[in-house]
């Protein structure tokens, strides 16, 4: 129990010191914001700080900080010390730095900022892939949220020969249709706060449990530092695509961009980007925490689905009633999720195409398109066997790819700024080799030998950092000599 202490300290007192740190850094001022200037009653529409905060952390909280943690534990009490310290200084930081970048640039959503920072060969491999992977987004919070509801509310069987599953399906899929055709602040903006708080709620529930219960966790001093898994797995670089969202996802820079479209005033940026990372890290914590109590108790195992161990945990901690409220909320996290990540996708494209979202018509057209691949992807998973766990894989392992493309572009944005860009290059070079050695050796990649995996990824590691130095330095030799004429 004291290393899941020490790791919860080091996440908020942490948080809060690099938190002002990167605000410090940024320099945010009484500039009108985008929401302010280009207000259209669609996508720029200033809100208040508490909602665009409230907004932010269910767009980002899907089902990652909740299974992706449940998994990791089982490297071991080293989670609740990578947890923390990885979420600070990279999820943390990388989510706030997107947000405000956007924000200082009209609420241009990613794939446009990958063109100003990354170059125009650089934009259309991001705008493909990050459109790929928000369809994957979609896709996989419709399949969770319906069976975790179907599994653990209804007591039901999830095979697709059940009617019940489609049903449960096309009402969720209804609603992302619904939040993605109409104004953030009539749909979005409405049902959230209720969302928020059964998040809030069962995270609470849980937490308090783990300590009236006596749940025995496991301290890194008697463990070892080195995270052993149960299967053997790698913890470098198998830990760190696994638990995903509650340290960094690429994702969250789709958001942040997003909500950065109803930021009212530049200094509400870091509660809204940074300390909401934060919060969804805690809750990481806490499910990591729960997952390893529940398994030193004996009533799960390394081979219990993670969907499995979310109702054991709120049933034991919480009993029948409380436990049924927590599951709802775990429910909500990916379908909170899974709607704005549409709507982003709806963004994208009309930007790349430059289509005018301002008429129902126009969101309609793309909206059909987008829902339309999402059912076949959908279909694909439910029908075929282990089709999930394939689009699992892949969504997992392209979030952090993502993450990799918004560290470079943060890196160079700073390093023309004359920002200390080091605060993104490191944590954008881990990734690098993190996604690189991953894919280098996995069954759905290359399938190479670990040795061969980790040498080509430090090479590609490498030649990622020299090409955003030297974009960097092109950029600035640029800008000085357009100072000089």
């Amino acid at each position: 129990m004291t290393t899941f202490i020490i790791g919860l300290a080091i996440l908020l007192i942490g948080g809060a010191l690099y938190g002002r740190v990167c605000e410090k850094v940024f320099g945010p001022d009484d500039r009108a914001t985008p929401a302010v200037r280009l207000n259209d009653g669609m996508d720029f529409v200033p809100m208040k700080k508490w909602k665009n905060s409230l907004i932010q952390l269910l767009n980002i909280a899907g089902t990652g900080p909740i299974l992706g943690p449940i998994q990791g534990i089982l490297f071991g009490p080293i989670a609740f010390l990578t947890i923390p310290i990885g979420c600070i200084i990279g999820g943390a930081f990388h989510d706030y730095m997107n947000g405000m970048i956007s924000v200082r640039s009209d609420g241009a959503q990613m794939p446009s900022l990958i063109r100003k920072y990354l170059g125009k060969y650089t934009y259309p491999l991001y705008n493909v892939f990050v459109c790929l992977t928000m369809l994957l987004v979609g896709t996989v919070f419709i399949y969770t949220p319906g069976d975790l509801f179907i599994t653990q509310i209804l007591g039901a069987d999830s095979g697709a020969g059940n009617p019940l599953v489609w049903i449960v399906y096309g009402v969720i899929f209804l609603y992302y249709i619904i939040a993605t055709l109409f104004p953030i602040d009539k749909i979005i903006g409405k049902v959230y706060p209720f969302f928020g708080a059964l998040l809030v709620l069962s995270a609470i529930g849980v937490f308090i449990g783990l300590f009236v219960k006596g749940y025995p966790l496991d301290n890194i001093w008697a463990t070892g530092v080195r995270g052993i898994h149960p299967e053997g797995l790698h913890f470098i670089p198998i830990f760190f695509v696994t638990v995903a969202c509650g340290i960094v996802s690429g994702f969250h820079s789709t958001q942040a961009t997003l909500v950065s479209r109803t930021i009212g005033h530049e200094k509400e940026g870091r509660m809204t980007f940074y300390n909401m990372m934060i919060a969804e890290g805690i809750i990481a914590m806490i499910w990591a925490a729960a997952a390893m109590g529940v398994m030193k108790l004996g009533l799960a195992n390394a081979s219990t689905s993670p969907t499995d161990v979310v109702g054991i945990v709120a049933k034991n901690l919480l009993g029948s009633i409380g436990g049924i409220i927590a599951v709802i909320g775990i429910i909500v996290l990916p379908i909170t999720s899974g709607d704005t990540a549409l709507r982003s996708l709806r963004l994208i494209i009309a930007e790349a195409l430059k289509i005018d979202q301002s008429k129902k018509t126009k969101r309609l057209g793309i909206s059909i398109v987008i829902f339309a691949v999402v059912a076949v992807i959908l279909l694909f998973a439910k029908l075929n066997t282990g089709g999930f766990n394939v689009l699992w894989r892949y969504f997992a392992w392209a979030n952090q790819t993502l993450a990799v493309f918004a560290f470079g572009m943060i890196t160079v944005y700073m390093f023309w700024n004359k920002q200390p860009f080091i605060m993104s290059l490191l944590p954008g070079m881990f990734y690098m080799f993190i996604i690189s050695s991953f894919i280098l050796n996995a069954a759905i990649g290359f399938n190479l030998p670990w040795s061969v995996s980790y040498a080509i990824a430090g090479v590609l590691t490498v030649v990622y950092a020299a090409v955003l130095i030297r974009r960097g330095r092109n950029g600035e030799i640029r800008t000085n000599s357009a100072n000089r004429a």
